[in-house]
């Protein structure tokens, strides 16, 4: 306990799992629930991540994290992930499915195939489902919750992107449909679409760039707060969703600082 000052017990003894835990956004879930006091299941297919992060986050409490080594590209991995979170703690009261990936800028139709596309719809939306499925009769007898994380550009949409963004769009719309399902069960099911968030990968791409200082400001220049989102915020505002927001099912939370809000240079349209 650091410095004395008591934790913030919001989650206390609760039981939940976050895909791709390990980095980015799904490491700052973690920590958030950790950190409220939650019993965390995290995967991801990088071993060494997942135990360093499962090490610090146990250790500084007061909560504890438990990662498992998953694949969320193939059935029985998830399964497994499942299986074991109920072995262990002997329920599950919030699924967060957080795992994806977005390719590589400048895929429109025309440079995406079809065998891409399907891969990516795989990988970014039927993970989720098969998760969802899973889980859902631990989460009816915990009344639990479950909380996908979507995109902004599932709303707003995004150039060179079309795969991504579908994939995204899909999610925040079942996860509209598994609310209604689901709610006779007393389960809610709730989305949160993070815009521009500083993670590793914006790192990455900001450094390739060849001028990281003009994109880092042209990333914080696209929200009206004039900044991007932190991984500790995004973590928040999943607790909240988790923890605070009993009489909210169906929602799309946009964690987004107002990129979408009023108008900006947006005319694509190639001179003759």
């Amino acid at each position: 306990m650091a410095d004395g000052v008591a934790p913030n017990l919001r989650y206390g003894g609760k039981v939940a799992i976050v895909t791709g835990g390990s980095k980015g956004i799904g490491e700052g879930i973690v920590r958030e629930f950790v950190k409220a006091g939650a019993k965390v299941v995290f995967c991801a297919r990088g071993v060494e991540d997942g135990k360093k992060l499962e090490k610090e986050v146990t250790e500084k409490g007061p909560g504890e994290g438990y990662f498992i080594k998953c694949d969320v590209s193939k059935e029985e991995d998830i399964k497994n992930l499942v299986d074991k979170t109920v072995e262990k703690y002997g329920c599950i009261d919030c699924l967060i499915n957080n795992a994806g990936w977005h390719p590589p800028e400048g895929k429109t139709v025309d440079h995406t195939t079809v065998d891409e596309f399907k891969n990516l719809l795989n990988l970014n939306l039927v993970n989720y489902f098969i998760f969802c499925k899973f889980a859902l009769p631990h989460l009816r007898k915990t009344k639990g919750s479950i909380i996908n994380v979507s995109s902004l550009v599932a709303q707003i949409g995004q150039p060179g992107a079309v795969a991504y963004v579908a994939s995204k769009g899909a999610i925040t719309s079942m996860t509209r449909a598994l609310a209604v399902d689901e709610a006779k069960h007393g389960v809610r099911v709730n989305s949160v679409s993070p815009g521009n968030v500083w993670t590793p990968l914006w790192d990455q791409l900001a450094r390739s760039s060849g001028n990281f200082e003009k994109s880092k400001k042209d990333g914080d220049e696209a929200q009206l707060m004039g900044r991007m989102g932190t991984l500790e915020e995004s973590g928040q505002a999943c607790l909240y969703l988790a923890a605070e927001a009993t009489f909210t099912t169906g929602i799309d939370l946009l964690l987004s600082g107002g990129a979408e809000l009023t108008y900006g240079k947006k005319t694509q349209v190639e001179s003759a």
